[in-house]
């Protein structure tokens, strides 16, 4: 059952904790064992230093200071090695849900944030996430709690000697935070940098064929280079940052240390100090870096990961195309043969793009059968149309009727199984021949289908000819035309299993003979199916039972080829201009 957005939220914890409890509380009992014996060593360093000044035995000292130094350093290891694999399987699982999450939000919304941005967000975010769980979940407490009996213990050992360790680390403990608060804003800006670097990457790679032909692959370069300077500019600030970082802990805990041992010495030789005890404090002072560093970095750790969480959770929150239409009544999931409906009804459509109109209250309907051709200008709205009969976008008024039926009654996934499509890009996935053929269909068909649908777009013998046939896949090597690629887009549609077929510029790439066979086989589909080409070629027009014309976002005529020549003057000019081409 599909979730809806105000379910798709991450609660950490919860997460941990749900669904491996037992797992969890073994390592907070880990945890719990490591930290008992951190503060413990130096208790049984006292004892042994005691028993030496007593000239008694030291076998039980020893034993319980190795013990303790053991135990916690194996309950530490493992504690945060169970942890470390909890994070990342917790990180992959939120990975998958924030990819599947993605694949089904609106194209607006995903246009908005950018793929670059969303492609990001899996690898810096996920990072990021995962030292909450390293960090915040365990690490921080404990090193808390460390922090705490090790203060108490050091105030029952000389307090007095605590204060002058506190007033002389303080100075330093200031310097850590301000750094710290510097670099998490520093890191922050530096992750949006790397985020717009990607998104300006991917959209080069995308338009590298452009790039190549125009030569502007110096420009595109030095635009490149210039955001990898910036990048690395706020990586050198925040790694200037980080050199500060030690230098000035190493400065505090050397003060620190130097008047621990003046005042403890002046203590004990007053007699208000013992030599156990002393040595004891100084030990615990100097294991008190360690956490006192975890928990002044694990803070600013832990608000970089939630900031990411929080991100991850934006998208989440973000409703997908099906969680829009829950509320809405079920459909039919066909059309009824009984009340046969035209395939497609615009009645008084509106939509404009950022307020720029796109289409001003269009009217006109596709029958069920046949092929209908939509023609027009660059810019027209003719790819607009198609978006909006596939709900990739919503009209801003009027109504968009699909098989009788209220696109906005209907639930996208049912919807889209009564289409098939062709883009302009004649997109394939990287994947195989086999699951790109196969992808509108409900259950896997023979090969011989597979290769009968190759046959009618002139695609067979180059398929048999390709490493691994049907199952070559398309990101491994294996390098096929434009062209070619168009007519496997164009054999999906075939076999699809949709009533209506939409097709952007089908033969913009085929030549002569390739175009024949692409003609015959959207003659035979518009035998028992509705079609909707946007076509630039005369000969595909001529051949549609019924073309729309389309200007400036209006229908402005609507016919067969002669009559359309007749009484459209529109349509003349793009026949007798050339617009629409006769090659």
């Amino acid at each position: 059952m599909e979730r809806t957005h105000s379910e798709e939220q991450l609660g950490i914890t919860r997460e941990l904790v749900n669904r491996q409890p037992w797992l969890i509380a073994g390592i907070v009992l880990l945890s719990v064992v490591s930290t008992l014996g951190t503060l413990a060593l130096p208790l049984t360093a006292a004892r042994l230093i005691s028993a030496m000044q007593r000239g008694g035995s030291t076998l039980v000292p020893v034993l319980l200071m190795v013990g303790a130094g053991l135990a916690a350093a194996a309950a530490h290891a493992l504690s945060t090695y169970l942890l470390s694999r909890v994070g990342e399987q917790m990180v992959g699982r939120v990975r998958s849900r924030f990819m599947a999450h993605s694949l089904r939000l609106p194209l607006s919304v995903v246009r908005r944030e950018g793929q670059g941005t969303l492609a990001a967000r899996l690898g810096t975010d996920g990072l990021q996430m995962k030292a909450v769980v390293d960090v915040g979940v365990l690490q921080l407490p404990m090193a808390i709690i460390t922090v705490t009996g090790t203060a108490v213990i050091m105030a029952l050992l000389d307090w007095v000697l605590l204060l002058y360790l506190v007033a002389s680390f303080a100075l330093s403990v200031g310097g850590v935070v301000v750094i710290i608060k510097v670099m998490r804003k520093r890191f922050m800006a530096l992750q949006m940098s790397v985020a717009k670097m990607t998104q300006v990457f991917m959209n080069a790679l995308e338009a590298l064929p452009t790039i190549k032909a125009y030569r502007a692959e110096q420009r595109t370069s030095r635009e490149l280079a210039a955001l990898a300077e910036d990048t690395a500019d706020l990586g050198v600030t925040t790694t200037r940052l980080a050199s500060l970082l030690f230098p000035v802990i190493n400065l505090g805990q050397q003060i620190a240390l130097v008047t621990v041992i003046v005042a403890g010495g002046v203590r004990l030789n007053s007699g208000l100090l013992t030599l156990p005890d002393l040595a004891a404090f100084l030990l615990y002072m100097l294991q008190l870096t360690a956490p006192l560093l975890l928990v002044a970095m694990g803070v600013g750790s832990l608000q970089a990961g939630l900031a990411s969480r929080d991100r991850f959770r934006a998208i989440f929150a973000t409703p997908t195309e099906e969680s829009a239409e829950a509320a809405a009544p079920a459909p039919r999931t066909a059309p009824s043969e009984e009340t046969p409906a035209a395939a497609v009804r615009f009645e008084g459509v509106t939509f404009s793009y950022d307020s720029q109109p796109a289409l001003r209250a269009v009217d006109f309907t596709i029958p069920r059968r046949g092929m209908t051709a939509l023609v027009g200008m660059s810019g027209a709205g003719k790819t607009t149309v198609l978006s909006l009969i596939e709900r990739f976008i919503s009209a801003d008024s009027g109504t968009v009727r699909v098989l009788g039926e209220d696109v906005t009654r209907w639930r996208v996934a049912d919807l889209r199984a009564h289409m098939a499509y062709v883009d302009q890009k004649f997109t394939l996935l990287s994947d195989t021949i086999r699951a790109n053929l196969t992808l509108g269909t409900s259950s896997p068909p023979p090969d011989d289908r597979l290769m009968a649908a190759l046959a009618e777009v002139g695609m067979e013998e180059a398929v048999r000819a390709l490493p691994g046939g049907l199952d070559a896949r398309l990101d491994e090597g294996t390098d096929i035309s434009g062209g070619q690629r168009q007519r496997l887009a164009l054999a999906r549609a075939i076999l699809a299993e949709g009533e209506l077929v939409l097709l952007d510029e089908p033969s913009s790439q085929l030549d002569s003979v390739n175009e024949m066979l692409l003609r015959d086989s959207i003659r035979r589909m518009a035998d028992d199916r509705a079609l909707l080409v946007v076509a630039h070629r005369l000969s595909t027009v001529q051949d549609a039972d019924h073309i729309i014309v389309l200007d400036r976002g209006q229908v402005v005529a609507d016919g067969t080829h002669h009559e359309l020549m007749a009484r459209s003057p529109e349509y003349s000019l793009l026949v007798r201009g050339q617009l629409l081409s006769s090659v």
